[in-house]
């Protein structure tokens, strides 16, 4: 396992996807379940020294939400409107509970106090003039054939796109993430010895309004720019983002597939300006990977699946954006200064 330095807070960032291990249906016991699983490597890091704060995603859980407020809506008009801000607030709580459970109980098992796990209801500004907000993108909630989206578009003002082979689907703005508004906080309960949920599916979004105040708005934000963010806020030394795949690739389901092991902040930019992480895929990850790791010369991000991290921790796994000499260890062989051969 490796070991903290002086920034010894380690941010992990579990996707949504994770906990779904039953499936795109998966139970809420199936859910608890890989909960359990995530559990072993995060007490493993305790274990080592590491202040440990969880980030993560929820955006199929978001989208069961909004599904039901559909249903509802149908069936009984006269309730009120669960907005989109609304639904990732109830996926933070719900998903908080889950996390914390599934920690506090490993905690429990292993003879530690699990009173010492605090998951925190967590608020992202972002600007209300972001690009974002005038070419929504991210699809949310359930399939519609075409006529029934384009009349939903215009009872309640969405826009709606198509997914092929799929139906069409909502889409909102995916605005980047300026200001996690309970920062302090996180730092204050992970110095007093809290692992800490925070951040759950980017943060509940917010714009500043003319009066001084705050609004919730429309939107979802990328959770792995937000865990950048927030690990960036508590002066981290690692940043830990799990994926579906043990190791980042370059030319992934091709011919030249390459898995990494290794990258320099410069060598990540190269190939994100070479195309090769697309934004729906690997993109946004290595994007928040590499804000992160630029910030400061100490920091490190790992790049990993949730069954392969406590290898990787152990250095046997995963891919580590880190500074450092220019050649990364690559199972198949050296990155050029283009494509990799």
């Amino acid at each position: 396992m490796i070991s903290p330095t002086a920034h010894r807070t380690v941010v992990v960032a579990v996707g949504g996807n994770a906990l779904l291990r039953g499936g795109p249906h998966a139970t809420i016991a199936e859910q608890m379940a890989a909960a359990r699983t995530l559990a072993v490597p995060v007490t493993g890091l305790l274990d080592a020294g590491w202040r440990v704060v969880v980030t993560h995603g929820n955006g199929p859980q978001v989208g069961f939400i909004q599904r039901r407020a559909d249903l509802v809506r149908e069936l009984a008009p006269e309730l009120p409107a669960l907005e989109l801000d609304m639904c990732v607030a109830d996926a933070q709580g719900s998903l908080g509970y889950i996390l914390a459970v599934a920690i506090a109980g490993r905690l429990r098992a292993l003879g530690r106090d699990p009173g010492r796990v605090a998951a925190l209801l967590t608020h992202t500004l972002v600007d209300a003039d972001d690009p974002a907000f005038g070419r929504p993108t991210k699809p949310i909630g359930a399939h519609y054939d075409e006529a029934t989206a384009h009349r939903l578009a215009a009872e309640h003002g969405w826009s709606v796109a198509p997914e092929p082979g799929r139906g069409w689907r909502r889409v909102v703005p995916s605005p980047r993430p300026r200001r996690i508004l309970e920062a302090s906080s996180v730092r204050t309960l992970s110095d007093a010895g809290c692992t800490v949920i925070a951040g759950g599916g980017g943060g509940i979004p917010l714009v500043e309004t003319a009066d001084g105040g705050l609004r919730g708005v429309a939107a979802v934000i990328d959770k792995d720019l937000t865990s950048a963010l927030l690990a960036a806020d508590l002066d981290a030394g690692l940043l830990v983002i799990t994926t579906g795949v043990e190791r980042v690739a370059v030319d992934f389901g091709g011919p030249g597939q390459r898995f990494l092991d290794r990258l320099t902040p410069t060598e990540s930019q190269l190939l994100l300006d070479q195309g090769e992480f697309p934004e729906g895929s690997m993109g946004p990850k290595i994007r928040a990977a590499l804000d992160f790791v630029s910030g400061a010369p100490h920091r490190r991000a790992l790049i990993t699946s949730p069954g392969a991290l406590p290898a990787a921790l152990e250095g046997q796994g995963g891919t580590w954006l880190e500074h450092g000499p220019a050649a990364p260890a690559h199972r198949e062989g050296p990155l050029t200064a283009g494509r990799p051969q």
